[in-house]
């Protein structure tokens, strides 16, 4: 059952999720004032209504020799929906892709690619990328750094509407 609103409660429960996705049930309740068992509940409600879609760690890309993070922005040849959706389904296969965005505008996809080394970046370019059909034009922007991280909404900003 989707709720139209999401109460005091519901939105502590987020943020306290979204800052740290490893708390337990119990001090979910405890910081949101409520025992344990209608916290659960809520919990899977908001599981169920698809406002919680995952729980996930978050990994050092550099700890793991991942230097190289680039955005790139795709421009396709055919707009039509059946090329837009072949070129996504091709993507699911290339794990250097990490998010892939629909746009609108000048370019069709901004990707968020990793690599090890600028090598691997420019064969991943060359020999993946370039090669998929439709691909018209692609415009790299290499990261120098990550200035900020904020993953998942501003819940503060959620209203009571």
């Amino acid at each position: 059952m989707r709720r139209s609103k999401l109460d005091s409660i519901d939105r502590r429960i987020l943020a306290d999720l979204q800052d740290n996705g490893r708390m337990t049930n119990v001090e979910l309740a405890e910081r949101s004032g409520i025992s344990a068992p209608p916290c659960l509940r809520r919990l899977r409600a908001l599981e169920e209504d698809q406002i919680i879609l995952g729980y996930h760690a978050e990994i050092n890309a550099e700890a793991l020799d991942y230097k190289i993070t680039a955005f790139v922005h795709v421009k396709l040849s055919s707009n039509n929906d059946h090329d837009l959706r072949k070129f996504e389904e091709t993507l699911m296969n290339l794990p250097q892709v990490r998010e892939c965005f629909l746009l609108v505008g000048d370019f069709d996809f901004l990707l968020r690619v990793v690599a090890k080394s600028w090598d691997d970046y420019q064969k991943f370019l060359s020999s993946e990328l370039t090669n998929i059909a439709h691909v018209a034009q692609i415009k790299s922007s290499l990261a120098v750094r990550r200035s900020k991280f904020a993953p998942g909404v501003p819940i503060e900003e959620i209203t009571k509407k």
